[in-house]
């Protein structure tokens, strides 16, 4: 009888997930009468009352599978989060997001249901993270409405930002070939992962008032520093980001195609510069391009991806049925591989489309700003959130070679997490505060 429960759960979960992310993208609609925001709202709460339903379903599912009385516990908590996040936001500004905080919390508890299946003691962690970073970024709206010259001290973020990256570089500990992160002991820091929201920071706020060639100038010398220091850490992943975030900003800046077509040739000689400086960089290219030969070694991460997405199939193995712990840093580089291995493929393409359609309304916030700067900064961020997801699943399926980068809001890791959650909550900001201008 339980076995009939499980699996009842398991294509319960994925036609519930269906209706959820078809929900989603009927709810971002432009909203332009009374019958909009009525509209919107519906979708809103039904998009509220399935998602408490897949939570609830799939903890039952890893309770059944476990029998530990702190699964209950631990889902309680998690439980009682959600509800708070949800009305507190209605609390704290009418004009939030809704669907933006829906899509978010959707991929918070997705997090936290694979890392309690592939650890608990992570999820824990990873849930406590969360709490602290809600905490610390509730307060981002009020901050900026109060204090809107923040934007004027754009050198000032350069410079912590190179600052930061240099400590890494410096005494940084090194992670799979490339300095990431700094240990106080008690916890690790991965400062880079902050530094994409003061390097956007930083641009906006010296191109927005004026798009001349001395501000050009000043932010690819800034922008090259931060990337040159990354590079020197080995962090190519996130030099990557950085460098994609400069271009298309200066192109969203200027309105300057030739920034664009010049930018994206000249990443693509320091991609193949990278290639030939960096011994891990060739690793993993060889790996993407055939993995089989070096199934043993090199290219052993990415075959076992690639055998746990197929292995999956449409409805996937169940949780608790399949290996995602074959897959080395399952946790964090390939959680999307051990996502589609054990819910299935049609789950894994809903979260890619629920992640596109955060992107969506981050350039959707963006496109409805009257204020340059804030019209800027939610487009930098898109572009963060966006290319970042693309490195990640791309990487995944051997689309692209690995980059050794998370997926925002699911893989583990507090310094990601923590970012993203800043990110969020400053595009909820942006939306709060052009309303009451």
């Amino acid at each position: 009888m339980t076995q009939v429960i499980i699996i009842s759960i398991k294509y319960a979960v994925i036609l519930l997930m269906t209706y959820y992310t078809y929900a989603s993208f009927r709810g971002i609609k432009n909203i332009k009468t009374e019958k909009d925001v009525i509209r919107e709202k519906k979708y809103c709460f039904k998009q509220s009352f399935v998602f408490f339903l897949i939570h609830g379903l799939m903890y039952t599912s890893i309770y059944l599978h476990t029998y530990q009385d702190k699964i209950i516990i631990f889902y309680g908590v998690q439980l009682l989060y959600f509800i708070l996040l949800i009305q507190i936001s209605k609390l704290y500004c009418e004009n939030h997001n809704r669907q933006l905080l829906n899509v978010m919390s959707m991929m918070l508890m997705i997090g936290f249901v694979m890392l309690t299946r592939l650890s608990i003691d992570k999820a824990i962690r990873q849930f406590v993270f969360c709490v602290f970073s809600t905490i610390l970024a509730s307060g981002i709206a009020f901050a900026m409405r109060k204090a809107k010259k923040y934007r004027d001290f754009y050198y000032l973020y350069a410079i912590i930002g190179i600052g930061a990256l240099c400590v890494v570089y410096a005494i940084g500990k090194v992670t799979y070939g490339a300095k990431l992160s700094i240990n106080l002991g008690f916890i690790s820091i991965q400062p880079s992962e902050f530094v994409k929201i003061s390097y956007v920071m930083f641009i906006c706020g010296l191109l927005y008032k004026a798009q001349n060639w001395k501000n050009i100038i000043l932010s690819a010398i800034f922008a090259g520093i931060h990337i040159m220091v990354l590079v020197l850490s080995s962090d190519l992943g996130t030099a990557l980001i950085f460098s994609i975030v400069y271009i298309f900003l200066i192109y969203m800046a200027t309105g300057k195609s030739y920034f664009l077509l010049g930018g994206l040739s000249i990443g693509c000689i320091a991609a193949y510069m990278g290639y030939k400086l960096f011994y891990h960089v060739q690793v993993r290219v060889a790996a993407w391009l055939d993995p089989w030969p070096i199934i043993d070694n090199k290219g052993y991460q990415i075959t076992q991806s690639l055998f746990a997405i197929g292995t999956g199939g449409l409805f996937g193995m169940g949780l608790f049925e399949g290996m995602p712990n074959a897959i080395p840093v399952v946790d964090q580089d390939f959680i999307f591989s051990a996502i589609s291995e054990e819910l299935g493929a049609i789950f894994g393409v809903c979260i890619i489309l629920l992640s596109f359609n955060v992107f969506l309304i981050f350039i959707k916030t963006a496109i409805a700003c009257k204020d340059d700067y804030y019209r800027l900064l939610c487009a930098g961020l898109a572009v963060t959130y966006g290319f970042q997801l693309f490195l990640t699943v791309g990487g995944s399926i051997k689309m692209i070679p690995s980059t050794g980068v998370t997926y925002p809001l699911i893989s583990y890791g507090g310094s990601s997490l923590m970012s993203t959650i800043f990110m969020f909550f400053i595009v909820q900001g942006v939306k709060i505060n052009e309303n009451k201008q």
